[in-house]
């Protein structure tokens, strides 16, 4: 497994390429002809074009990532996340090339994909599983009254795929009707699949996550849970570890359940087991994400296991190395998702070019990041562009470092949520620990960034000397040193970013 084709884009295949280079492997790229000179390109070793700038016509074209696997000479495919990463059909086909897949096997990646399926298998080992009507008729007036039966709030899920996608939720009867045709309609599109479920809804619960590792050979072990509450339209923005709401004996539960839940589809690799934790202590399966996890920087922090190395490890045949008993946490880590997206207008994606660009440093700061200045950020792919996480011997400490490093964070040319990651952190609710799905509803909503703090005319020199060609006498003729650091600090107040 010398050579690695890494058939994605962005932060996650700079991060994988650098994991790979770690172990002396070669990391390949692929890339589309919009991404030509993006960072990821220029981490490889050796990259090849899969198609246009549309992601159906590039990172989700099987036979154009296959042909570039070929044509560079990769030995393993390592997908990720998103695109093709929980496609079945696209593991199966990189194995029949005779290619390595750095994750799990095509039938686990089926079986834990359809999201009814996984509720079936995981119950048969005791995991306990939300109410739900799995087989909802077809016909209107039988699938109203099921939802009835069932009760509101009432929550309407793709069957076949996640990320907030095909999800609605219906707080009264009236509502159920044109959000199931809905909810199906976004299922079929995003994922050929139109196909949904009910499920109680919990409005208050905790997201809680369970990371797992498993070999090729029987051994699994799980590197704690990770709160995952702090969302967005049903996707996750902010992240942590430990929970602050799972005390010891609920996470020896959550963690057994997880873990049996993983043996039950021989799962082999990095994987993560996600439940709805009640006020009460009560927790439920969700969904099996089988693949390596956006928020998984925080769970090495306090693991000091590299997950995308444990990864490489594992596809190549290796044995578990890990212990249950030797894996003690350490401290606490929380995760940031930068967006380029407008929190004031609904987050709405707000795509541009990176004009001006100064990442966090600082120590037990990290930032996982595929910007440079002057790439485009498109309407073709996810607008998130970077993580940003900070570790602390203690939850605060951590909270307080990561509030710092935002306010260190300088993105100018797109709008990003940058600040608005850094006022849900200093939340009194944040502080102390009491999150919940609906935390944005309930604490930010109407939220508006706080007022700009450069001027109109030190924008203008900044995004002049970022744009200018290198060594024009226009350039020179701006120096940014003119420009304090009180100034630069502040970018990131902007909150809308090149207007």
């Amino acid at each position: 497994m010398q050579r690695v084709l890494i058939a994605n884009r962005g932060e996650i295949a700079v991060r994988i390429a650098r994991a790979c280079r770690e172990l002396g492997l070669a990391p390949l790229a692929i890339y589309s002809e919009a991404d030509r000179t993006a960072p990821h390109v220029l981490a490889a070793a050796a990259a090849a074009c899969v198609g246009p700038a549309p992601s159906r016509d590039s990172y989700l074209n099987i036979d154009a990532i296959l042909a570039a696997a070929r044509t560079l000479g990769a030995t393993a495919v390592h997908p990720g996340y998103g695109f093709l990463a929980e496609n079945p059909a696209f593991a199966r086909a990189v194995v029949d090339s005779g290619l390595i897949f750095i994750g799990p096997s095509a039938d686990a990646i089926a079986a834990m994909g359809d999201k009814t399926r996984a509720r079936q298998l995981v119950s048969q080992v005791g995991v306990p599983v939300i109410p739900a009507v799995e087989d909802l008729p077809a016909d209107a007036a039988a699938a109203q009254r099921a939802a009835n039966d069932l009760g509101y709030p009432l929550l309407i899920k793709a069957a076949a795929g996640g990320g907030g996608k095909g999800m609605r939720i219906v707080r009264a009867e009236a509502d159920f009707g044109a959000a199931r045709e809905a909810a199906a309609r976004e299922a079929a599109a995003a994922f050929g699949d139109g196909r949904v479920f009910l499920e109680r809804y919990f409005s208050r619960a905790r997201h809680v996550e369970v990371q797992v590792l498993a070999d090729r050979h029987g051994a699994i072990v799980h590197l704690g849970e990770r709160e995952c509450s702090i969302q967005r339209r049903h996707q996750k923005i902010i992240e942590e570890t430990p929970s602050p709401g799972v005390s010891p004996a609920l996470r020896a539960r959550l963690t057994a359940a997880a873990i049996a839940a993983a043996r039950r589809v021989d799962y082999v690799s990095a994987g993560t087991v996600e439940f709805l934790v009640t006020d009460d202590g009560d927790f439920f399966f969700l969904e099996m994400n089988t693949r390596l996890q956006v928020e998984h920087p925080i769970t090495e922090w306090v693991s000091g296991v590299d997950l995308v190395q444990a990864q490489l490890r594992i596809a190549a045949g290796e044995s578990l190395w890990l212990a249950q008993d030797a894996l003690t946490p350490r401290g606490h880590a929380i995760e940031c998702r930068i967006y380029a997206e407008d929190p004031a207008n609904g987050f709405l994606p707000c795509p541009g070019r990176i004009a001006l660009l100064r990442e966090p440093q600082g120590a037990w700061i990290r930032v996982d990041s595929g910007l440079a200045v002057g790439g485009e950020v498109t309407v073709h792919y996810d607008p998130m562009l970077a993580k940003l996480s900070a570790w602390g011997a203690d939850r605060e400490s951590a909270r307080l470092r990561l509030v710092a490093a935002l306010r260190d964070y300088a993105i100018v040319g797109v709008t990003t949520n940058v600040p608005f990651l850094a006022d849900v952190l200093t939340q009194d609710a944040f502080v102390a620990g009491t999150t919940h799905t609906h935390f944005l509803a309930e604490h930010l909503a109407g939220w508006r960034p706080a007022a700009a703090r450069l001027d109109e005319a030190v924008i203008a020199a900044v995004l002049h000397q970022s744009l200018a060609p290198t060594g024009s006498s226009t350039a020179a003729a701006t120096p940014v040193a003119a420009v304090s650091p009180r100034h630069t600090l502040g970018a990131w107040r902007l909150g809308s970013g090149s207007r």
